[in-house]
């Protein structure tokens, strides 16, 4: 089968790969018909390359038919249409019954010490192949995929494996009071669809911020107070006081995570930090910090007192400097982590089968074949060509 694999430093491939088959008797093979770019996918693009092997397949948005089945499941058969969460959770083990599937317990990848595996992202998490992919071999059948009805188009669908799910975490976790205010930093596909449910859960004030002009515009499109990051430089932070009562919001939403604009010596380590062999460059990026911070500070600065950081962005280093004084003075609340994709589904099944509150049908801003990956991955790394979501269809 096609699928896209890494070959190094911003530099992707398209290859045939061996087919995957039925290993356990709770899998599903499913046949990919669509499947998505990721933000995420962009670390493992520029960044996360030590914990990476040539070859190694990725993506973690799939959804498509199911192909086969193994002996033991019993809620799927061939031919369901199916969404598959990027993390893998047994739906099962005690995490899994506290909705926390990233946590699960059964596919916990302890040899780094982190959570439940996940598709397509690197040996922190399991170097389970990935979705971007003709076929994909998806572990406990039964629990872990989404069916979803036939009829609407995979575009209505298809966030169910990340996106929806991330940016609803990330609104729930911000905790935004009803009519509230929220600011989310970084308009790309998963900070545009957090403004967009966190107006549909009823915060008052939207305001989102980026810098680049057709984000800006897309969300602002949609009813979102923007502020370009570029034109206010050092006067954002005062300038979204007095949008939201002098105080600042009620919350603020951080998707951006590692790689912020910016961050002068930190950029030129993670830089070298992927050139260097992968011994040294794991070791190091195990015990230092390598994250640009410049989106967390300022949600730091922008939040009011009292007020809540949500963080859905993903962050690598493991001893980042944090403002400790200012975040205890200001008493912010602080939320994080991976989405727990299965947590949520029963609160977007609503919003995907009748109406689209949420605009998903024309989010997408590419529908791309597979062997357009390279030049997609170096346009969505490059904010070029309005790149803010590709879908492929295998």
């Amino acid at each position: 089968m096609k699928a896209v694999t890494w070959q190094g430093r911003r530099n992707v491939r398209v290859e045939m790969v061996p087919d995957p088959g039925i290993v356990d008797p709770t899998d599903a093979v499913v046949k990919v018909t669509t499947t998505g770019l990721c933000g995420s996918d962009l670390h493992l693009y520029e960044v996360l390359g030590p914990f990476l092997d040539a070859g190694d397949v990725l993506g973690h948005e799939p959804m498509g038919v199911v192909a086969e089945v193994g002996p033991d499941v019993a809620r799927l058969k061939a031919g369901d249409r199916v969404v598959v969460p990027f993390n893998i959770s047994c739906g099962t083990c005690f995490m899994c019954e506290r909705g926390l599937h990233s946590q699960c317990e059964t596919t916990q990848v302890r040899e780094h010490g982190n959570g439940a595996r996940l598709f397509g992202y690197t040996k922190l998490y399991g170097q389970v192949p990935g979705g971007q992919a003709e076929y994909l071999r998806v572990p406990f059948a039964d629990t872990l995929p989404i069916p979803v009805p036939e009829g609407p188009p995979d575009d209505r669908f298809v966030y169910l494996s990340d996106v929806l799910p991330t940016a609803w975490q990330a609104v729930e976790y911000a905790a935004v009071p009803s009519g509230g205010s929220v600011a989310v930093l970084g308009l790309g596909p998963i900070g545009d669809m957090c403004t967009r449910i966190a107006a549909h859960r009823g915060a008052g004030t939207v305001i989102g911020i980026d810098l680049v002009p057709e984000r800006l515009a897309r969300a602002a499109g949609r009813g979102t107070q923007v502020f370009d990051l570029g034109q206010y430089g050092d006067q954002l932070v005062d300038a979204v006081r007095d949008a939201t009562g002098g105080r600042g919001p009620d919350a603020v939403i951080d998707a951006v995570g590692m790689e912020a604009h910016g961050g002068g010596a930190v950029k030129a380590a993670q830089t070298l930090t992927g050139m260097l062999p992968d011994a040294l460059a794991t070791a190091l990026m195990k015990k230092v910090g390598v994250d640009r911070l410049g989106a967390l500070h300022l949600a730091i600065d922008l939040v009011r007192r009292g007020g809540t950081i949500s963080v859905s962005g993903v962050y690598g280093g493991a001893a980042d400097p944090l403002p400790l004084l200012t975040m205890f003075d200001k008493q912010i609340q602080l939320r994080m982590g991976q989405a727990n994709v299965r947590r949520w589904v029963d609160d977007l099944m609503p919003l995907l089968t009748d109406a689209d509150p949420l605009g998903v049908e024309g989010f997408a801003t590419h529908h791309l074949p597979l062997d357009d990956a390279p030049a997609a991955y170096a346009d969505f790394q490059a904010k070029a060509d309005n790149t803010v979501k590709v879908l492929f269809r295998p």
